[in-house]
């Protein structure tokens, strides 16, 4: 029982994601910011009422909400993107941008702990999953405009390639250090 409790998780964790990750971008792209950041407390609310490490899971939580304004604020920045609705400020990443880092945060000690025993395999999702989703809605869903050439992308592969294991490491040293004795 324990086994298909922990595979609904799962899936729960993955879908849950994919709803942030669509709400986020869509709404964004169609005027409505808020749909991500109400998505990401909505999955928020599930996953650290249900969840076997909400400390954790908060912790986290926090550091991939100001990592990701920082990081995608440097992209705006350096000219590299500009996002649709950037609310609240036009310079600096926006909220909805935001609410997917959170979402991102809550697959870590879930749906993406598979990844915490094989970093080299995390890198290389980053290094590809990070572009791709950037290119995903800037392409289908004009969520976002990336400046052209290779620069960019190679960006984006670079940070995402290292920041994927580095977050996940953190994750995984919060879960331990807030795990019931």
């Amino acid at each position: 029982m324990a086994t298909g409790t922990g595979l609904m998780r799962f899936w729960a964790n993955l879908i849950g994601f994919q709803a942030v990750w669509m709400a986020s971008v869509g709404g964004a792209a169609n005027g409505y910011w808020w749909l991500g950041p109400l998505a990401v407390c909505l999955f928020a609310g599930y996953q650290i009422g249900v969840g076997p490490d909400r400390r954790a899971d908060l912790l986290i939580l926090a550091a991939c909400a100001v990592l990701g304004f920082l990081v995608d604020s440097l992209w705006v920045q350096l000219g590299w993107m500009q996002f649709a609705s950037p609310l609240p400020w036009a310079h600096l990443a926006p909220v909805w941008i935001v609410a997917m880092w959170i979402g991102f945060a809550l697959t870590l000690n879930h749906s993406l702990a598979g990844f915490k025993k094989r970093l080299w395999l995390a890198a290389a999702f980053g290094l590809v999953g990070g572009p791709l989703a950037y290119y995903a809605a800037a392409r289908a869903w004009s969520a976002v405009a990336i400046a052209e050439g290779a620069g960019p992308y190679i960006g984006l592969a670079l940070a995402w390639g290292v920041l994927t294991p580095l977050l996940l490491l953190l994750a995984e040293r919060w879960q331990r250090a807030t795990a019931p004795a």
